[in-house]
């Protein structure tokens, strides 16, 4: 059942006072990383949803925001392009002030009402509760680098939606800046400042420069190619199954003290499942074809990043493997998808070395190369378990759960979030959009045998 959602015009919350002494006079540039760059264009929304009631939660939230933009003056910036000595455009932020778009918003219902708190998520929600930007047009120049709507509901209860430019911050950087703004939604005086002191400038931390090959790479990934007929699903891994992934893989690891983490357990269940899934039961299906697995990594402490950075400081590290092996066909079983996720991990420091001269972090490949490696046969995943959105307090508590969304019909392969939510008892919990409609139910009975499936 859908619910009605009133909206207030949008108005530009701007930085409350001006900034701090020791500031740059005038409009201060700060230059973004070519990892930033890589993201033109392309935006994330994630809704924080509340059952802790906040006096006047729209009016609260909008004091911490224009609090917040002070120390984070980027976020109420503007992307701009300059040109350097050798006539090259350059995308920079121009601190300018402008601010952020907010929406107040309120429902006359309960979150419960809907299901909002612990039922399947909706992706069509995000519309009703989280601002976005021109679908045909995605993040343009003249932009704000955030748009955020916060929606009162009759219980008490609120959600947060916020929506970014990817070039403006990756989900740790967003998660902070979110923390930031809680803290000082309930700070008692414009003048204090959050407990993390924020740090963007791309040219403060010590990132490789990614090489043309790798930044046309990423870009390839996000165009859009008229999308894939991804169902969403919302899924959740059981707890008991991924408990029983871990003790499975200790057991055969007695030597060495192997231990798997549970994004390993769940990422690998569900690369399983969906990878025998598209197999189903043809005979003739290329079981050498790949099956690779991307993933994203925060490298803020390989790199020395100064506590406090929020710009884009993630890799995408890749699990290359073949259909076969994912599927388990012949003896391959849990324990071997682990360690090929493991394996990927363990090669992130080698990666970071290579990316600056494309020494092999990225194959060379063409077009049709690309599309056969990262196609419909690759996953794609990111976990926002632990990056700190479930931290994010406006004077209620953590939210009860967080849910996230990519910029829709870019991502070639498929997209599953691990999501942080106080309701994660019984499992983790997986918003995915992994499977065409005719491999849907298939997927779903995959997991279902794997969760039953004798120890």
């Amino acid at each position: 059942m859908s619910f009605a959602v009133s909206k207030c015009p949008p108005v530009m919350v701007r930085p409350s006072m001006e900034p701090a002494m020791g500031k740059t006079t005038g409009t201060q540039l700060v230059q973004l990383s070519s990892w930033d760059r890589s993201y033109v264009g392309f935006h994330v929304a994630a809704l924080l949803i509340f059952d802790g009631p906040v006096h006047q939660p729209v009016e609260a939230i909008r004091k911490g925001l224009s609090r917040a933009l002070v120390h984070y003056q980027t976020v109420a910036g503007r992307l701009a392009a300059a040109h350097d000595d050798d006539n090259d455009s350059v995308l920079h932020v121009a601190c300018t002030g402008e601010g952020v778009h907010f929406v107040a918003a309120s429902a006359g219902c309960a979150l419960q009402d809907h299901g909002l708190l612990d039922a399947p998520f909706s992706t069509s929600l995000l519309d009703r509760l989280a601002v976005a930007y021109p679908a045909a047009e995605g993040c343009r120049l003249a932009d704000p680098l955030l748009l955020m709507q916060v929606t009162e509901f009759a219980c008490g209860g609120f959600t947060v939606g916020v929506t970014w430019n990817h070039t403006l911050a990756d989900g740790d950087g967003m998660a902070q800046f979110l923390q930031a703004v809680g803290e000082l939604t309930r700070a008692e005086t414009d003048t204090s400042p959050p407990a993390v002191a924020p740090v963007r400038d791309g040219h403060a931390v010590s990132l490789p420069l990614l090489s043309p090959q790798v930044v046309a790479a990423k870009q390839w990934l996000m165009l859009d190619r008229g999308g894939m007929g991804l169902v969403y699903l919302d899924i959740t891994v059981p707890l008991k199954l991924i408990n029983r992934i871990k003790s499975e893989y200790r057991a055969s690891h007695t030597d060495d003290g192997g231990y798997c983490t549970t994004f390993e357990a769940a990422v690998a269940v569900l690369w399983r499942c969906r990878t025998r899934a598209i197999i189903g039961d043809d005979p003739d299906y290329d079981m050498s074809a790949p099956a690779p697995l991307a993933f994203f990594v925060n490298v803020r402490e390989h790199v020395g990043a100064a506590a406090g950075f929020y710009g884009n400081c993630a890799v995408a590290q890749v699990a290359f493997a073949t259909i076969g092996e994912v599927a388990g066909a012949g003896d391959g079983g849990m324990n071997e998808v682990v360690d090929l996720i493991k394996r990927a991990k363990d090669g992130v420091p080698e990666l970071l070395r290579n990316m600056g001269g494309g020494g092999g972090a990225v194959p060379e490949m063409g077009e049709e190369e690309m599309a056969a490696a990262f196609g419909y046969n690759a996953l794609m995943v990111t976990s926002w378990r632990n990056i700190g959105f479930d931290r994010a307090d406006f004077g209620g508590g953590p939210p009860a759960r967080v849910v996230g969304r990519w910029q829709e019909s870019t991502v070639p392969g498929c997209m599953a979030f691990l999501s942080c939510e106080a309701t994660a008892a019984d499992g983790e919990r997986l918003l995915t959009q992994c499977v065409r409609e005719e491999h849907a139910a298939a997927f779903l009975a995959e997991l279902d045998q794997l969760a039953h499936a004798p120890s």
